[in-house]
């Protein structure tokens, strides 16, 4: 359980290093809205990972175990890249920024890809759950390096030593990784790179019938587009409103994680008493309406109270939201071919966040952020609709569902 945490903090770190603090970085050197959210494509390497999935199932390094070699070697690689972006000048050459952020998405993805497949390999099938209920919350808490002490540090410090400072703590995942043991029961290696490209799509592809297979792809990209794109600006906007960097580390950052391991650990105990399918209903639903609370703040100006009260909101119903959402992924894949389908399976989840989310800045100009934030609740309601097909409402037999999980 610790190396799962400690392995998820590992994974979550260079997601909100660009998420966050790269967005103020620029915001502040007077890089527009528009640049700020086209540059959420460089995230595009989180959406497209199962497409090199199965290189990492198929090809050791000689380097630790099958998954642990891979995993050390993107950790040391992304140290570096985050170190750079200290050096940088986004004023004189914006290009430079796109580049190392695209390449520290590429190492990042493929990371994931590794630590996921090596968790599903590490834990027993009665330990998978509390196991990625760890892992999710740990990623959560790599957010207040960045975004919270990150920005704060910010105020004080160069920006260079700030970068410095917040990709040491990639030696987290380095060291766990470096004294993590190998599986009692590591998963077989695909003979050839065919086996390892083919085999997980015919599989998924194979069940019950085409179109239900296509339908639940759908869903997965569509669930949660509304919230990516609610959340994909947040920094400028809370610059925007008026709030300082110190405010928005110690209140907006400071208070998100909290709430989404109240609101995870939450969902996890209602999961427990009602099943996937009803709270994936319950809780989309609840989410559309916090969202909504940023119409509020966009309003009402730099309140603190008010921003406390919208972020605990927003975050304790994405915890509960994402509960849900992680284990109706895990009951969706094959425990055979579990590395490259959940990487098929968190690309689709991130492919809102990268392709959407870029044209967060136009939109906003276009509307302003109220009405921003209103279209974000409405792009929400397809994936609702959708439930109806991939996640009927009846209560399901709790024990299948932990198993499964």
């Amino acid at each position: 359980m610790l190396v799962c945490a400690l392995m998820g903090f590992s994974s979550g770190l260079p997601l909100y290093v660009s998420a966050s603090l790269v967005q103020g970085w620029l915001r502040e050197q007077g890089v527009g809205l528009q640049e700020i959210g086209l540059l959420s494509l460089t995230g595009l390497p989180y959406t497209w990972k199962f497409l090199w999935a199965p290189l990492l199932d198929r090809y050791r390094l000689p380097l630790l175990g099958r998954r642990r070699g891979w995993a050390f070697c993107m950790q040391v690689i992304l140290f570096f890249g985050i170190a750079a972006f200290g050096l940088l000048d986004p004023v004189r050459s914006m290009l430079s920024v796109v580049a190392l952020a695209s390449a520290v998405a590429l190492f990042s993805a493929t990371q994931d890809v590794a630590l996921d497949a090596y968790r599903r390999e590490l834990l027993p099938d009665h330990e998978l759950g509390l196991g990625t209920a760890l892992t999710v919350n740990a990623y959560r808490l790599a957010q207040l390096v960045p975004a919270s002490l990150g920005l704060y540090l910010a105020d004080h410090l160069p920006w260079a030593w700030v970068y410095l400072i917040v990709a040491a703590f990639m030696a987290v995942g380095m060291l766990t990784t470096w004294l993590a043991p190998e599986p009692t029961a590591e998963a077989r290696a695909p003979s050839t790179l065919s086996e390892a490209v083919i085999g997980p799509f015919r599989e998924f592809f194979s069940r019950d019938d085409y179109a239900q297979a296509l339908l639940l792809l759908l869903f997965m990209l569509l669930y949660r587009l509304g919230d990516a794109m609610a959340v994909s600006l947040l920094i400028p906007f809370y610059l925007d409103v008026g709030f300082s960097k110190t405010v928005i580390g110690a209140v907006a950052k400071g208070v998100a994680f909290p709430a989404a391991l109240v609101g995870s650990l939450v969902g996890g105990v209602a999961i427990a008493k009602q099943g996937i399918n009803r709270c994936l209903w319950v809780f989309g639903i609840v989410q559309v309406v916090a969202m909504l609370g940023f119409i509020a703040l966009a309003r009402r100006g730099p309140d603190v109270g008010l921003l406390g009260i919208v972020v605990t909101s927003e975050y304790l119903v994405g915890g509960l939201a994402t509960s849900a959402f992680v284990a109706f992924l895990s009951r969706a894949t094959d425990r055979r071919f579990t590395a490259t389908q959940y990487a098929l399976f968190s690309s689709l989840i991130a492919l809102p966040r990268t392709v959407a989310s870029s044209s967060t800045g136009y939109l906003i100009q276009a509307v302003g952020y109220q009405w921003f934030f209103v279209c974000c609740a409405l792009f929400a309601v397809p994936g609702l609709l959708l439930l109806g097909k991939v996640a009927p409402w009846r209560r399901e037999p709790v024990l299948a569902e932990a198993s499964s999980v």
